[in-house]
């Protein structure tokens, strides 16, 4: 995903490069245009001035009171008011003898300026001079036309027009190409990141999916919703991982099961060749009643085996549905009364009368049965188990306190690893499965499991589950 924001932060780069002289280069071809547009007209203006003054039309009298004219003419967007022309008048030495705008420069020679000096030797005569020359916005443009008596110039007409009168076009027409680039520039670069996000968050989605394969960590497969061949690398990956799951898992499992069952079925097989044996009655009723034990036991096993293989199956929490947690709580309390009666324990309960939960329900109403069955294990006689639920902050805690000698550190620190089982003096050892069942579907709520010994004495087995998969 880096190399993602560092290619579109570069092509944003390009682009924006790219737009901004496309912009400077428009932007300075459409002032070049007006400018040469107006000039256009301008030496219109001149030249026809020009053939008025050679049918001995008096200049001045054309210009007389023309600022006085009031105009209401509306160019587009833009208001004109006034007449911006002005032309002024040389004999053929450049000598002014007319100037509309300027009385005062009547008597100065003009000879040198361009637009007087070309004219008046046959040429075509214009300048641009700005009237302040600490102001870029000040030039005033001039076109020259000749004056001509009997084929000869005698004098040189030229009219002259402020850029300032011009500007305000090009401005309006600069904003309209600023706003039309920009958007184009806007819309492009957003097809472009829409394209990346569809092409390269289904890949970043992947590559999560790819990362979190090799730490072992539970995730569904991604929904990339993207074409067949993106779609097509999903589904290899999640195989990929099914597969090597699968295999790791049975190789994992058949090792430990092969070592845990070969204690009870090395008892059962010693105790049944004793039973060929001639015995007194009570001594067999012994051998037989430990096959039956650790017959159980193996079965017992096996069955949380396949429980617990079930759920570690499971990518991401299935079958879930809104449930009241309290009352699944209550109703595990309900069905391990007996148990407790038979290893004399009393099982107390604070649960709350509702807790509105989403998740799995039987997979967390198992998950509390082990923790109670494993507050029961590790409680001497007469002792009490309690069972708790509770919310801390963002957390609901649900919690079981036995009343034993307590966990040590180093058992607590192994106590969720599969078949990890501490001794307890009361009842002996137990299968080592229970715990890693209730870690397993704690984090498939999202949550994680919990172990530690008490200050009063005893041990604390919890999950703790978000409260955000609460509905109130």
């Amino acid at each position: 995903m880096r190399l993602t924001r560092v290619t579109l932060f570069l092509i944003t780069l390009i682009m924006g490069a790219g737009f901004y002289r496309l912009t400077d280069y428009l932007l300075e071809d459409l002032e070049a245009q007006t400018l040469q547009a107006t000039e256009e007209t301008m030496i219109d203006a001149a030249h026809i001035l020009a053939n008025l003054v050679e049918n001995d039309l008096n200049i001045e009298k054309v210009f007389e009171r023309v600022d006085e004219r009031k105009l209401s003419a509306k160019i587009f967007v833009i208001a004109k008011e006034k007449i911006g022309l002005n032309a002024y008048l040389t004999d053929k030495n450049g000598i002014v003898l007319f100037d509309s705008a300027h009385p005062e420069n009547v008597g100065k020679d003009f000879s040198e300026w361009s637009d007087v000096y070309k004219t008046l030797r046959g040429k075509y005569g214009a300048r641009s001079t700005r009237e302040d020359e600490s102001k870029s916005d000040s030039s005033v443009m001039f076109v020259g036309a000749p004056v001509s008596k009997d084929g000869i110039i005698v004098g040189c007409l030229s009219v002259y027009k402020s850029q300032k009168d011009v500007l305000p076009f090009v401005q309006d027409r600069r904003q309209t190409i600023i706003w039309a680039v920009a958007l184009i520039g806007l819309g492009i670069l957003a097809l472009i990141v829409a394209v990346f996000i569809w092409l390269f968050r289904p890949i970043g989605k992947l590559t999560a999916y790819a990362r979190a394969i090799t730490r072992s960590e539970r995730r569904p497969r991604p929904q990339v919703g993207v074409g067949r061949e993106v779609n097509t690398l999903a589904n290899a990956l999640h195989d990929m991982r099914k597969s090597l799951e699968g295999r790791q898992y049975a190789e994992r499992y058949i090792q430990t099961l092969t070592h845990e069952l070969k204690s009870p079925l090395a008892a059962i097989q010693g105790a049944a060749e004793l039973l060929n044996e001639e015995m007194p009655q009570i001594d067999r009723a012994r051998f037989v009643d430990n096959i039956r034990n650790q017959t159980k036991r193996c079965e017992v096993m096996i069955h949380q085996l396949l429980e617990l293989s079930t759920l570690e199956a499971q990518s991401y929490l299935e079958n879930s549905h809104q449930f009241d947690l309290a009352a699944c709580g209550r109703r595990q309390f309900s069905q391990l009364s007996r148990l407790a009666e038979s290893a004399e324990v009393t099982i107390e309960s604070d649960i709350p009368k509702n807790l509105p939960f989403f998740g799995n329900e039987p997979l967390l109403g198992s998950a509390i049965t082990h923790l109670l069955e494993n507050g029961i294990q590790f409680s001497p006689k007469e002792g009490i188990v309690f069972l708790s639920a509770t919310i801390h902050d963002d957390r609901i805690i649900l919690s079981v306190r036995d009343q034993g000698n307590g966990i040590p550190d180093f058992a607590a620190k192994k106590a969720f690893e599969r078949f990890y089982s501490f001794r307890s003096e009361e009842r002996g050892k137990g299968n080592g499965l229970g715990l890693t069942f209730v870690q397993e579907v704690a984090e498939l709520h999202q949550g994680k499991a919990r172990i530690s010994r008490l200050e009063e004495g005893g041990t604390e087995a919890a999950m703790e589950l978000p409260v955000n998969l609460i509905f109130n």
